[in-house]
């Protein structure tokens, strides 16, 4: 029997039940969700700090001015505002009108709801849908209200649909365009894991997702689509949740597939690093300054974060139980008390030339090289604030400007890496993310040699179910 996917209704249009995920910091452009769209599924441009172009299309990169943290703050917003306008205008005038278009934004970003409601307001009419996860975006119904538009919030479980509901949602019900259910042990990116689930302990996705349906089903959602992100391959291995009771109606996210396309604007460095990878290559770490886990390719960033936190030994101010040993650090020579163990480890790690030792919020020493330690303090400096709140720089959206705590030295500047390796630097030296199934690139018999398909191609060949 010939595999056959059937049209939905999303955003108030019969499309394919196919959606390209929305990936941050100009990686999911207009000509690529343009083009998603036009090929009649849903495409989604990010407004995480969107690129906005020149007259000649050539892309403008983002540059700072402001001394202080804040006036940066405010440059980062209205940047990020006018490259998502003009990337809703690309995506439209490369849809051609068909399919539908959504725009995708980090609850937890700098200056959410300022970019979503600038925006909106400058692209009137182009855009249908608003997806919108990491965090709880509780406010996010009464966003889209008032630029009628429809809202697709993403979640990890029930749980949090629920909350999100009761709070919020039932208030604006007839604008909820679905919800997307976005696998925290499979999908790239951050990833939506609550303390008493464990990264090394994935579930299957099936009865989250029933159980998912059962919540909505409560609050006479029953009509409203379920949106699966993460893991998605083969449409043919999801057959049984097609036309399926317990799932109801559903389509199918994809975020990791688009970026090898040639509307994709990522390097070629990094496509044929995707067409290369194996399984186990992509690993769920917890360095991110969101305090959320990421899924990303292990490489050389990644490694050296690993080997970063694996020099970490335990201070106290005042000798204390088995901490006797001292030890002093910085320009200040600050003194601290270890274990005799820990003082001989610090010993080798200073011998290795890992001689700077810098303070955690957990009352912990880290070693790095000189040249790592001017990075690191050199990146929190420069802190734009594109974090709502950030443990790698302490940066607060609010009054104070902070967190009130110290500044995280095992975390790192994540607007830095994702704009570099956007536009072209190494992706073996920046934050790489992809989602768990990417190494099945290297299997898939339709990039044999190396074949990289329009998205057009693309979204046909997941309709077969290939």
């Amino acid at each position: 029997m010939a595999f056959e996917l059937q049209p939905i209704m999303i955003s108030g249009k019969e499309v394919l039940p196919l959606i390209e995920g929305g990936k941050g910091v100009a990686v999911s452009t207009g000509e690529s969700s343009g083009a998603w769209a036009a090929a009649g599924g849903v495409g989604t441009f990010s407004a995480v700090n969107a690129d906005s172009v020149d007259e000649n299309g050539q892309i403008i990169r983002t540059v700072y001015h402001g001394k202080s943290r804040i006036q940066r703050f405010d440059e980062l917003v209205n940047q990020a505002i006018a490259g998502g306008i003009t990337q809703a205008r690309i995506a439209h005038e490369v849809s051609g009108g068909e399919g539908r278009l959504h725009m995708n934004v980090l609850w937890e970003m700098g200056g959410a709801e300022r970019v979503l409601e600038g925006v909106m307001k400058g692209a009137k009419g182009m855009i249908h849908g608003i997806t919108c996860g990491a965090g709880m975006p509780f406010r996010l119904a009464t966003l889209a209200a008032k630029h009628q538009v429809h809202y697709y919030p993403i979640i990890s479980s029930a749980r949090a649909f629920r909350a999100l509901w009761l709070r919020s949602y039932r208030k604006l019900p007839d604008l909820l365009g679905g919800v997307v259910y976005e696998d925290p042990w499979l999908a790239g990116g951050h990833n939506g894991l609550s303390n008493s689930e464990s990264p090394d302990k994935p579930e299957d996705p099936y009865p989250r997702v029933v159980a998912l349906r059962k919540t909505m089903n409560e609050f006479g959602l029953q009509n409203t689509p379920i949106v699966m992100a993460g893991g998605v391959w083969f449409l043919r291995e999801w057959a049984n949740w097609l036309n399926n009771p317990e799932v109801g109606p559903v389509t199918f996210q994809y975020g990791t597939r688009p970026l090898l396309t040639q509307e994709s604007p990522i390097s070629d460095a990094w496509k044929q690093r995707l067409l290369k990878l194996r399984e186990g290559d992509i690993k769920l770490n917890r360095f991110s300054p969101t305090g959320f886990y990421s899924s990303a390719v292990y490489n050389s960033f990644l490694h050296e974060l690993y080997e970063r936190s694996d020099r970490e030994v335990a201070f106290v101010d005042h000798p204390a139980g088995d901490h006797v040993a001292e030890f002093t650090f910085g320009v200040r020579h600050k003194q601290v008390y270890l274990t005799q163990h820990d003082l001989k480890l610090v010993q080798g790690y200073i011998e290795d030339g890992f001689t700077k030792a810098l303070p955690t919020p957990d009352s912990t020493l880290i070693f790095v090289s000189p040249d790592k330690a001017r990075e690191i303090r050199q990146d929190q400096l420069e802190c734009m604030g594109c974090l709502s709140q950030c443990k790698f720089s302490n940066w607060a959206a609010n009054e104070q400007g902070t967190t009130g705590h110290k500044a995280d030295p095992r975390s790192f500047c994540i607007q830095k890496t994702l704009q570099e390796i956007a536009h072209g630097a190494n992706p073996d030296e920046q934050l790489m993310f992809a989602g768990h199934a990417a190494y099945r690139f290297a299997e898939d018999p339709f990039y044999a040699n190396g074949f990289i398909p329009t998205v057009k191609q693309l979204v046909e060949r997941i309709s077969t179910g290939d």
